[in-house]
């Protein structure tokens, strides 16, 4: 059976590399390899995508721990024992049965990356997700960062729900170099990481961003989803200070003459929260990957 939905072949097809996405795809399973599970045990920071079960938002959140918060708690599970606070976008969904989620484990320190998509089961310290398809990816457009330190201090600033992006929210999209992207289908949720020199994520108005899609591993799983449903939602976040920010909305591809491709995504909701991580991670060593972003 395919491990792509109709939406990522569409995509494969019109960019002509079916080939290539099925020979990646063989690396797509539900069983996390024991490299996999010690790479989550040292991670201190997961996104997690999902849809709003209430208002079918999509969304991304970050959630944090002392490292060994998220782990493998059998071949084919993985377990948080914490979650996003009350008032996060996500934290219904989060403790809702059932829930398809997407994850992501990123780790700028060693430009590493690991995706993990199933089923939610709440647990009394956190959530459970039976996984359905575990895959790392390569370290292309990842910034490094040699260093993550714990702010244990760092109060949390109080949530901000906006209508549209403000100037201090336009800031702190065009000074990203990393962003991550949560996209739904029928059968489930995905989330991935997007990077690139800042600058390389446009505010076109106060309710419109556009940016490059880079050349990736050509299994199209975020255009794919986007391909069938729009519905996505947006993570930036500020690796100094722990400010977060987050839309929903949704998103179109266009796809140039010249094979060059641009995603526009239209803000309907945002969430905008001063510190609200307690990690604080250096300078970035910027991806020899990133194409230059200058317009």
């Amino acid at each position: 059976m395919s491990v792509y939905h109709a939406g990522s072949r569409a995509v494969q097809d019109l960019v002509g590399v079916r080939d290539r996405a099925d020979h990646v795809g063989r690396s797509l399973g539900p069983d996390i390899k024991p490299v996999a599970a010690d790479f989550l045990e040292l991670q201190p920071l997961l996104v997690v995508g999902a849809a709003d079960p209430g208002t079918g938002r999509v969304w991304a959140s970050a959630v944090t721990g002392i490292p060994g918060f998220v782990r493998a708690t059998g071949p084919r599970q993985m377990s948080v024992t914490c979650g996003p606070p009350p008032a996060d976008p996500l934290a219904t969904a989060l403790t809702t049965p059932g829930t398809s989620v997407g994850t992501i484990a990123l780790d700028p320190r060693t430009r590493r990356r690991m995706r993990l998509n199933g089923r939610l089961r709440p647990t009394p310290r956190g959530f459970a997700i039976a996984a359905e398809q575990v895959f790392a990816n390569c370290p292309k457009y990842i910034q490094r960062r040699e260093t993550c330190e714990r702010v244990p201090d760092r109060a949390p600033g109080t949530p901000r729900p906006l209508a549209r992006l403000g100037e201090e929210q336009a800031g702190l999209v065009a000074a990203a170099d990393t962003f991550f992207l949560a996209t739904v289908h029928t059968d489930g949720a995905d989330v991935s990481h997007r990077g690139g020199d800042p600058g390389f994520v446009r505010v076109v108005s106060p309710r419109e961003l556009d940016w490059p899609d880079y050349p990736g591993n050509a299994m199209f799983r975020s255009l794919g989803n986007l391909h069938a449903d729009p519905r996505a939602g947006l993570l930036f976040l500020d690796w100094t200070t722990g400010t977060t920010l987050q839309l929903t909305g949704s998103a179109r591809t266009g796809f140039g003459a010249g094979g060059e491709r641009t995603v526009r995504f239209t803000v309907t909701g945002a969430v905008h929260t001063p510190a609200a991580l307690p990690l604080r991670w250096s300078a970035p060593d910027h991806s020899p990957a990133d194409p230059d972003t200058s317009r």
